[in-house]
C-alpha cells in the first residue's frame, strides 16, 4: 500500500512538472531555427504579405467604433503582422482583439508599452506596478522578478505578446523630458539589476520583453516623439555607459531591443540620421558589435524624431535597410509596404534578409503558440486582471521602495498622541495619505496650501504651525508624469523653506529629482515616496507610523546632499 501511494504520488509530481512546470525554449535560439509551421505560413504568404508581417499597427478602443472599424480595413486588406496597443479598456480591447484576429492569415502579434503594467495605457479596470523610478529604490530583485511574471500573466489573459519593457536607459540628465521617471535611475549597475528581473519574469511568464530605448536615451533634453535628439558622446562614454545594460542583457538572453530616433554622430556620421534607421547602429553596432540575435523593432515610425529629416516613407524603406525585424507604426503602412518592394525589385534590400526577418517574425509567433490561437475569453475578464495576489505585490513592491533621507529620528519619536500639524502642498482636500494620518492622530491641526495665499496669510499660517511640537510636511504631485520640478510660487516656496526644521518631517509624492526643486532639506527626516498614487501613500503612512521599516535607497544623485544609495 505504502509502495502504491509513493507511485502515485511520483506520478502526481511528474505530471504536474511536466504540464504546469515546462520551461519554454530559449527565444533567440527559437526563432533563429528553423520550423516547420513557419515555412507552410511563409510559403502560403504573398511577397506583400510577407513584408507586411514586419508591421504593426495602432489600435485604441478609446477613438470611437468608426476608427475601430478603419484599423480592421487596413489589418484585413494589407494582412499586417500585429498591433500596437493603445488606450481603451480591457473588455473592449479583448472584443477588439477578438475581431481583429479573425480577419488574418496569421495570427496578429499584439504588442503593448506597459513599462508598469496594463494601467500604463488601459487606465480604466486593470493594476499599474510603480514606475521603474519608483523599482529602482528597491533592494530586492525578486519582487521586481515577481511583477515581470504578474505582468506576463496579465497579458496573455487579454489575449497580449509583447511588451515594450523594460526601459533600460540610464538617467543621468535630471531635465530629461521624454525618460526621467520611466527609468530605473542613474547607476548603470542598479538599472541593469532591476531591468534583468523585470525581463526575466516576463519572458519566464510567457511573453516578450524588449529593452529600450537603443543605444541609450537616459541623457538628453529633447523629446523625440517632437523633434530628432542629438547624442554628442564619445563612442567610448557610449560603449561604457549608455550601451552597458544593453550589452550585459543581451548575453542574459534579451528577446527584443527597440531602437530609438536619435542622432548620434559618432556611431553614424550621415547628417540628421536617427540611429533607428541606421544600420550602422541597428546591423553593424547592434547585431555584429554586441552580438544580439533577438527581434529588432523601431520605437514608433510616426514620431518627428524619425519623420522630420526622412519624410514620405522613406524612412520605413531606411529602417528595413538598416536591419529591422519590426517597424511599429508606420504613417502609411500600404504605402511603406509598396516602396520596400519596390527597394527589393531594385536590389535596394536584399531578399534573403527581408526573408529571414519575416521568418524570424513568424518563429516569434510560433514560440508565442500562436500556431494554436485561440480567441480571448471575455469572462470574468476584468476581475481576473486584479487578483488579490496581484494587488498585493503592488502594495510589497511600494513598501519596499519608501527611502528614508537625512535621519529616521523623527519618525522613530513620531507620537501619535501629541498636537501635529499636518500641512498639505499641492492639493486642496485630504488624500488617502491625510485620511489614514488622521484616523490615526489624537490632537491634528490640518493645512492645505493652495498657493492663492497672500504673503500676510501665509505668515500667519506659519506661526500657528510652529506652535505645534510635531510638523508633517506633504508634498504632492497629482500629474500624470510627476516632473523634475513642482509649480509653485516664490511665496510658497519661502513658506517650504521656513517651515523644513528640526520638528518637521517632510513627506514627497513626487518624483525625486524634486529634492533639488524645493528648500526642504533642514527637515529632520524626509520620506520619499516617488509617486503620488494611492499605493505609495499608503506604504509612505506605514513608515511614518512605524509600522514597516524604510529599505529603499535613493535611485539617482540629485546634488551633493542627495546622492545614489542614500537611504536611512
Amino acid at each position: 500500500m505504502v509502495k502504491q501511494f509513493a507511485s502515485l504520488v511520483f506520478f502526481c509530481v511528474v505530471f504536474v512538472c511536466g504540464v504546469y512546470g515546462q520551461k519554454k525554449a530559449d527565444f533567440v535560439q527559437f526563432i533563429n531555427s528553423r520550423h516547420a509551421w513557419v515555412d507552410s505560413i511563409f510559403q502560403q504568404l504573398t511577397p506583400k504579405e510577407r513584408i507586411a508581417q514586419l508591421f504593426l499597427v495602432r489600435a485604441h478602443t478609446n477613438l470611437g467604433q468608426r476608427y475601430i472599424d478603419s484599423v480592421a480595413q487596413v489589418i484585413q486588406k494589407e494582412q499586417l503582422g500585429g498591433l500596437v496597443v493603445f488606450q481603451g479598456g480591457p473588455l473592449r480591447h479583448a472584443q477588439m482583439f477578438n475581431a481583429y484576429q479573425r480577419l488574418t492569415k496569421v495570427p496578429l502579434l499584439v504588442t503593448f508599452d506597459g513599462e508598469w503594467g496594463l494601467g500604463m495605457r488601459l487606465v480604466d479596470s486593470t493594476i499599474s506596478y510603480p514606475y521603474q523610478m519608483t523599482l529602482g529604490a528597491i533592494q530586492n530583485e525578486m519582487l521586481i522578478y515577481e511583477m515581470g511574471r504578474q505582468v506576463a500573466r496579465d497579458f496573455q489573459r487579454m489575449g497580449m505578446h509583447f511588451n515594450f519593457a523594460p526601459v533600460v536607459d540610464i538617467n543621468n540628465n535630471p531635465k530629461n523630458p521624454v525618460i526621467n521617471f520611466r527609468s530605473f535611475g542613474d547607476n548603470k549597475y542598479n538599472v541593469t539589476r532591476k531591468a534583468k528581473a523585470y525581463m526575466k519574469g516576463m519572458v519566464e511568464g510567457g511573453i516578450i520583453a524588449s529593452l529600450k530605448h537603443f543605444p541609450g536615451h537616459g541623457d538628453t533634453d529633447i523629446d523625440s516623439h517632437y523633434d530628432l535628439p542629438q547624442l554628442k558622446f564619445s563612442k567610448n562614454r557610449l560603449d561604457c555607459l549608455e550601451i552597458f545594460p544593453f550589452r550585459e542583457l543581451i548575453r542574459e538572453g534579451a528577446p527584443a531591443v527597440m531602437v530609438a530616433h536619435m542622432n548620434i554622430p559618432a556611431l553614424d556620421a550621415k547628417p540628421n540620421i536617427p540611429s533607428s534607421i541606421s544600420r550602422k547602429v541597428v546591423t553593424d553596432l547592434l547585431r555584429k558589435d554586441l552580438g544580439f540575435s533577438g527581434l529588432t523593432v523601431t520605437d514608433a515610425m510616426d514620431m518627428k524624431g524619425v519623420t522630420k529629416f526622412f519624410p514620405n516613407g522613406e524612412a520605413d524603406v531606411m529602417a528595413i535597410e538598416a536591419g529591422h525585424d519590426l517597424l511599429e507604426i508606420s504613417e502609411n503602412s500600404s504605402r511603406a509596404i509598396g516602396l520596400v518592394e519596390a527597394a527589393v525589385k531594385s536590389g535596394r534590400i536584399k531578399q534573403v534578409e527581408l526573408d529571414q526577418r519575416v521568418k524570424r517574425v513568424l518563429a516569434a509567433k510560433y514560440w508565442l503558440g500562436l500556431n494554436n490561437y485561440r480567441p480571448v475569453k471575455l469572462t470574468n475578464l476584468v476581475n481576473d486582471l486584479n487578483v488579490p495576489a496581484a494587488k498585493s505585490l503592488v502594495q510589497r513592491l511600494a513598501d519596499a521602495a519608501v527611502t528614508v533621507l537625512k535621519s529616521d529620528k523623527r519618525i522613530q519619536t513620531f507620537n501619535k498622541r501629541i498636537e501635529t500639524a499636518i500641512v498639505c502642498i499641492g492639493v486642496n482636500e485630504p488624500q488617502d495619505f491625510e485620511k489614514g494620518l488622521f484616523v490615526q492622530v489624537s490632537h491634528k491641526k490640518e493645512f492645505f496650501i493652495t498657493g492663492r495665499e497672500t504673503e500676510e496669510e501665509l505668515k500667519d499660517l506659519l506661526k500657528e504651525i510652529r506652535q505645534s511640537p510635531q510638523i508633517v510636511l506633504v508634498i504632492h504631485d497629482s500629474r500624470v508624469r510627476p516632473a523634475s520640478e513642482v509649480k509653485i510660487n516664490a511665496q510658497v516656496r519661502e513658506f517650504i523653506g521656513r517651515l523644513a526644521g528640526k520638528r518637521t518631517i517632510t513627506v514627497m509624492f513626487t518624483n525625486p529629482y524634486v529634492l533639488d526643486n524645493l528648500p526642504i532639506e533642514r527637515s529632520n527626516s524626509i520620506i520619499m515616496a516617488y509617486q503620488n498614487d494611492h499605493f505609495m501613500q499608503k506604504a509612505a503612512l506605514k513608515v511614518l507610523l512605524g509600522q514597516i521599516k524604510a529599505a529603499g535607497k535613493l535611485p539617482v544623485t540629485v546634488n551633493k546632499r542627495f546622492v545614489y544609495g542614500d537611504g536611512e
